[in-house]
C-alpha cells in the first residue's frame, strides 16, 4: 500500500501556490537571518529548520545572512558561534551574507526616497518622536521638519554619514503615514547616529540602518522569494512591502513576507536580552552553560542534532503560539539517545561490595554489550574482580518481594557477570552501610552457557571494579527555573524563579573504558540515564553531564 502522504502545513501551501500562479522552481530562496548579538536558542533551531528544511524540500538555496545593522551589541564571537550551530544542526547554507555588505546600497537608495519626498531629516529627539506617534486609535502628530525642503534634508543626511552630528540629534525617517492604525507606518526612522564600531566594517559609517529598511531591501537584494519570520513581525509587513515598492523592478522577484508562530518552551526563556543577563548576572557559567536554552548550552549537555530536529518536526508550524512541554522535547532526546548511546557501567552513589570467596588478586575481562538496539554496535571488554562498587539504593538489608534488587540472603545478577548473594554487611559508628558482603556462584558466568548461567534471578545491576574504577564528577542537571513561564509575570523578576538545585555534582566511579571517550560522545549510565562527556574534563578528573534521565513523564495526546 503505498504510503500517506504528509499534509503540507500553511507555508508549504504558500509556496505550492505560488508555483502553481507562475513562480518558477529556480526563482525558490530562502535566507535564516540572525542578528549577531547573542548565541543562537532553542527558539531559533525553528526558524533554522524551516528555512533550511525547506531549502531540501524544495532543493532551494539558503542563504546564512547577519542582519548586523546594530554595532552596539554585534560581535564576531556571535557570528561564529551562530555558523558552528547551523553547521552543528546538520544544514549547509548556499552563501554566507550580511546586511553590512548592502550598507552602500541602502544608503543610495534612502538618498533617492529624500529626492522622491519620500523621506526626511527629523533633528527630533526620539523620545519626542515616539510621543508623537501617539496610539493606534489616535491620529500621530506630524514632525515639524515633516515637510522640509528636499535639498535640506539631502545636505543633512550627507553630513550625519560623514560623523558631523552628535548621536541621537537626528534621524532620517520614511514620509508614509502619521493616521495610520498601524504604528509601524507612522515615519519609522530609518537611520539613527551611532559612532560606534562596526564588527566587519570598522568605523566606516556614523549611521546604521534600522532593521524595517535593510531587513527587506536586503531580502530583495539576495532574490529571497519567501521571507518567513515570527509573528511579532507580522504588524511589520506593511512597512517590509512598502519600503520594497519603493525600490523593486517588475523584471525580479518581490520577496514575500510570511510570518509563523514563535516556539515557547515551558522551563525556558528565549529572550537575548534575558539570556543576556544570566550571562552578566553569573546565574549560569556561560553562553553554553548546559542549563541554558542555548543551542551551545544543549549541545554540551548532550543533546543531539537529530533529537532537536525530531522535536522540531513534532511541534510542526503553526500561524498560532502555544506554550510546548519541555517533557516533549526530553522524549525526543530519550529516543535518540536509546538508538545512538553506548552502554557503560558508572556508579553514581557508590558502596563498596566485596565477593568473599572470588579469589583474591584475581581478575577477568567480560564480553558487554555495546547497544542491543545497534545491530551492528558490537560489544567490549570489562574488567570484573574480587571488590566492587554497585549503588547504595540498589541494596536494602530488609526489604519486601516488590524490591528486585539485592537484599541480605537474596541474590541478584551483576549485568555481564556472575549471579551473587548477599551474605552480611560492615558499617561505620553512625550505622552507614560500608561494605556489603557477597558470594558468587562460579558456574553461573553470563553467556558460558552453563546450567547454573541459565538460572532466572529477578534482579539485574550493573557495578564496576573498584581496582579498575575511574573516579568521575556527574553533574546532575534540572530546569534552571522553577515555574514553567518565568519571564510571564510582569511585577516579577524572572531571576527570582532560578531554581537553586538546577544543577549538583556528585563523586562517583566509572568503568575504565570512559577514559577514551571524546567530549560530547552520547552514553548511556546503564539504570542511570544519559550522559556525556563535558569540555571540562582532564586527565586527572573527568566530568560527565546529564543530558536526560531514562525515566519518560512525556504523556502524548
Amino acid at each position: 500500500m503505498e504510503e500517506e502522504k504528509k499534509s503540507l502545513n500553511f507555508i508549504e501551501q504558500i509556496i505550492e501556490d505560488d508555483l502553481a500562479n507562475g513562480l518558477k522552481n529556480d526563482q525558490i530562496r530562502f535566507r535564516f537571518p540572525p542578528e549577531p548579538n547573542g548565541y543562537l536558542h532553542v527558539g531559533h533551531t525553528k526558524a533554522i529548520c524551516i528555512n533550511f528544511g525547506l531549502g531540501e524540500k524544495y532543493n532551494a538555496p539558503v542563504n546564512l545572512r547577519f542582519d548586523d545593522t546594530n554595532p552596539e551589541k554585534e560581535e564576531q564571537e556571535f557570528v561564529d558561534s551562530i555558523m558552528k550551530d547551523v553547521e552543528w544542526l546538520g544544514f549547509k547554507w548556499d552563501k554566507v551574507l550580511y546586511a553590512s555588505d548592502y550598507f552602500q546600497q541602502l544608503y543610495d537608495w534612502a538618498v533617492q526616497l529624500i529626492k522622491d519626498k519620500k523621506a526626511y531629516v527629523d533633528e527630533q529627539p526620539s523620545q519626542t518622536i515616539t510621543e508623537q506617534r501617539k496610539n493606534p486609535t489616535e491620529p500621530g502628530v506630524e514632525s515639524p521638519f515633516r515637510n522640509r525642503p528636499v535639498e535640506e534634508s539631502l545636505d543633512l543626511f550627507e553630513r550625519m554619514k560623514n560623523g558631523e552630528f552628535e548621536e541621537g540629534s537626528m534621524s532620517l525617517r520614511a514620509k508614509i503615514d502619521m493616521v495610520s492604525p498601524n504604528m509601524n507606518m507612522r515615519d519609522p526612522v530609518m537611520y539613527r547616529i551611532l559612532k560606534r564600531p562596526h564588527h566587519r566594517t570598522g568605523t566606516d559609517w556614523k549611521i546604521y540602518p534600522m532593521y524595517d529598511w535593510a531587513h527587506g531591501e536586503s531580502d530583495y537584494l539576495e532574490q529571497v522569494s519567501h521571507s518567513l519570520c515570527s509573528l511579532e513581525f507580522e504588524n511589520h509587513r506593511p512597512l517590509y512591502n512598502w519600503y520594497l515598492e519603493q525600490v523593486y523592478d517588475e523584471s525580479k522577484v518581490a520577496p514575500k513576507q510570511r510570518e509563523f508562530a514563535r516556539m515557547n518552551v515551558s522551563y525556558m526563556i528565549t529572550s537575548k536580552r534575558k539570556l543576556q543577563r544570566l550571562v552578566a548576572e553569573n546565574a549560569v557559567t556561560g553562553w553554553d552553560d548546559p542549563r541554558m536554552p542555548t543551542i551551545s548550552g544543549m549541545r554540551r549537555k548532550g543533546f543531539t542534532p537529530t533529537s532537536i530536529r525530531n522535536f522540531i518536526d513534532k511541534v510542526g508550524v503553526a500561524k498560532r503560539e502555544n506554550l510546548i512541554e519541555i517533557q516533549l522535547l526530553d522524549f525526543c532526546v530519550r529516543e535518540d539517545l536509546n538508538k545512538v548511546a553506548k552502554r557503560v557501567m558508572a556508579v553514581v552513589d557508590p558502596v563498596k561490595l566485596v565477593i568473599e570467596n572470588y579469589p583474591e588478586g584475581n581478575e577477568e575481562w567480560l564480553e558487554t554489550e555495546n547497544n542491543p538496539e545497534q545491530e551492528n554496535a558490537g560489544t567490549r571488554q570489562v574488567p570484573f574482580s574480587r571488590e566492587l562498587y554497585i549503588e547504595r539504593e540498589d541494596f536494602k538489608e530488609e526489604a519486601n518481594n516488590k524490591f528486585f534488587r539485592l537484599k541480605l540472603g537474596g541474590e541478584v545478577r551483576l549485568k555481564s557477570a556472575y549471579i551473587i548473594k548477599a551474605e552480611r554487611v560492615e558499617k561505620d559508628e553512625n550505622g552507614e552501610i560500608t561494605t556489603i558482603y557477597a558470594s558468587y556462584d562460579e558456574k553461573s558466568k553470563s553467556g558460558s552457557g552453563t546450567e547454573e548461567s541459565l538460572r532466572k534471578v529477578k534482579g539485574t545491576l550493573h557495578w564496576v571494579s573498584a581496582k579498575h574504577a575511574l573516579p568521575v564528577d556527574v553533574r546532575i542537571y534540572n530546569n534552571l527555573f522553577t515555574v514553567e513561564q518565568p519571564d510571564a509575570e510582569k511585577d516579577i523578576d524572572f531571576l527570582d524563579f532560578i531554581n537553586p538545585e538546577s544543577v549538583s555534582t556528585i563523586k562517583g566511579f566509572a568503568e575504565p573504558s570512559l577514559k577514551d571517550v571524546a567530549v560530547g560522545e552520547p552514553l548511556q549510565f546503564q539504570r542511570i540515564g544519559y550522559f556525556t562527556k563535558d569540555q571540562d574534563s582532564t586527565d586527572t578528573t573527568l566530568v560527565f553531564n546529564r543530558t536526560v534521565t531514562l525515566k519518560d513523564s512525556y504523556k502524548p495526546e
